[in-house]
């Protein structure tokens, strides 16, 4: 019959060896991290110089990382209003200096009671009454002004371009002379026939930057109660658009 083995019992006192080992591990990692730390914090200059010379032709930001980390220059909002208000300043400059080649227009052919000039927000407006232009009730430009609308057509060639739109108006007498049925059709008549006669007289007017629109009897500058004033009130416009809006934005009128 096998005997059984009889356990050792410990010793007061005695303490385990079972621990000895997890103690060692940590010994091992916590000399493997004091390395890793003394190895990270010795800087090679000349291996730093390359890195900085990669990223400096990669950003194109200055001569190294470490003096210009940004390569974006910072902008000033101050500089670009006040850029803007002189791009602004710079077009209306050049608009009325069209407007002095237009005012010597109408003085050398004397019509200052048929022509007038103003600048308005939305641009150079040259405002022709009917009576010079037109018969009653015609939308053909009279023959002896022909010339004059040739003349004008010189003062239109822009560099760079600017739109340049036409528009007809009318007096509030309503129309129907069998060639036309209402104030609408007259007005924009007029305004295409005048853009067709200022573009068909100069080639080097761009049609691509006119237009013509009529309004009829609508927005009068008079009252219609008076012969004066419908007289007034049935006209031709040609306005003359700025390159610079007054925010300083491009109105995009112009490719050159």
């Amino acid at each position: 019959m096998a005997r059984k083995s009889k356990k050792r019992k410990k010793e007061p006192g005695e303490i385990p060896e079972s621990w000895l080992l997890p103690y060692s591990d940590l010994l091992t990692l916590l000399l493997a991290l004091f390395i890793v730390l003394f190895a990270s914090s010795t800087v090679d200059a000349h291996k730093l110089a390359q890195l900085s010379s990669v990223f400096n032709a990669v950003f194109d930001g200055g001569s190294g990382v470490m003096e210009n980390p940004s390569p974006v220059e910072p902008t000033d909002p101050k500089s670009d209003s006040l850029n803007k208000n002189t791009a602004y300043l710079e077009d209306q400059k050049s608009l009325s200096k069209i407007k002095g080649k237009v005012d010597d227009f109408i003085a050398v052919n004397e019509l200052e009671k048929q022509f007038e000039t103003k600048m308005t927000d939305e641009g150079l407006l040259i405002t022709i009454r009917d009576s010079v232009l037109f018969d009653p009730g015609k939308a053909d430009v009279k023959e002896e002004y022909k010339e004059t609308a040739k003349e004008l057509s010189k003062i239109l060639v822009f560099k760079p371009k600017r739109s340049v739109t036409i528009t007809g108006y009318t007096d509030n007498i309503p129309m129907n002379n069998g060639e036309f049925s209402s104030n609408w059709e007259l007005s924009v008549m007029r305004a295409v026939n005048f853009l067709t006669l200022i573009v068909n007289n100069n080639p080097k007017v761009d049609s691509s930057y006119f237009s013509a629109k009529g309004y009829g009897e609508n927005n009068p500058i008079a009252s219609n109660k008076t012969e004066k004033g419908r007289a007034k009130n049935r006209r031709v416009e040609v306005l003359i658009q700025p390159l610079v809006k007054k925010d300083g934005t491009s109105t995009n009128n112009s490719n050159e």
